[in-house]
């Protein structure tokens, strides 16, 4: 047990993958490192995948357009027309969160095992949030919209803005955390091949569900934003 609890106290610490030799050293965490071969391989496959497009879709063409058309008509059912202008970036941030699940699977550290990658990508969804709801009605319906649907529940509404960004940011964080919790006490208690099932179903399945749980809360938060400016 107490090798766990070490084993689980280094997970949470950032792990340094190299320093930058600069201004007294510039560590540069593990998670940052995956994200950057994470950004990479997505512009690689964006890159390749659009060249020689073909009006009747073959090969890797019929799933790139699969994927895509599942992602727009996912964000156009909550969204609605109104939101077609977040779906590419919406779009990324569930290919993103996506991937850096799934890097469980090839030995490496999930980068959303890191609070500092869960909360910048809940800091971006919050930017998202609130901007789309100031898109549709300005400024002043904006803040407006902080006093609705009554004066009574301004601080409220208010304190709502910092209560999102932290249940996404600990919402991914700590499913991501707890699937290593849960194998690392599987492999205490049973035999070494019986874990890979549970292995396989948290880097692949769950991993997948919270991708889709970030993005849906994300989208959902943006719909219920743009509906309150519009009311």
């Amino acid at each position: 047990m107490e090798e766990f609890s070490r084993e689980l106290m280094t997970q949470l610490d950032s792990k340094v993958a190299f320093e930058i030799p600069l201004f007294g050293g510039i560590e540069i965490a593990t998670s940052v490192v995956i994200t950057w071969g994470i950004m990479i391989l997505l512009v690689v496959l964006s890159k390749l995948l659009v060249r020689n497009l073909k009006m009747v879709p073959t090969g890797p063409q019929v799933y790139l357009e699969a994927v895509v058309g599942w992602l727009n008509h996912f964000f156009e059912d909550i969204l609605g027309e109104e939101g077609k202008r977040y779906f590419p970036f919406l779009g990324t941030v569930t290919l993103y969160i996506a991937i850096a699940n799934l890097t469980g699977i090839f030995g490496l550290t999930p980068p959303t095992k890191d609070l500092n990658v869960t909360a910048g990508l809940a800091i971006m969804s919050i930017i998202l949030i609130e901007y789309s709801g100031f898109k549709v009605k300005g400024i002043k319906g904006y803040i407006k919209s902080f006093s609705e649907p009554m004066s009574l529940l301004t601080p409220i509404n208010i304190l709502e803005v910092i209560i999102r960004p932290l249940s996404l940011c600990m919402r991914l964080f700590g499913n991501v955390l707890g699937s290593f919790v849960v194998m690392e006490l599987l492999k205490m208690v049973v035999p070494v091949f019986v874990p890979i099932p549970f292995s396989l179903y948290f880097d692949i399945f769950d991993g997948l569900i919270q991708t889709y749980v970030f993005v849906f809360l994300t989208s959902l938060f943006m719909k219920e934003k743009m509906e309150l400016n519009e009311a």
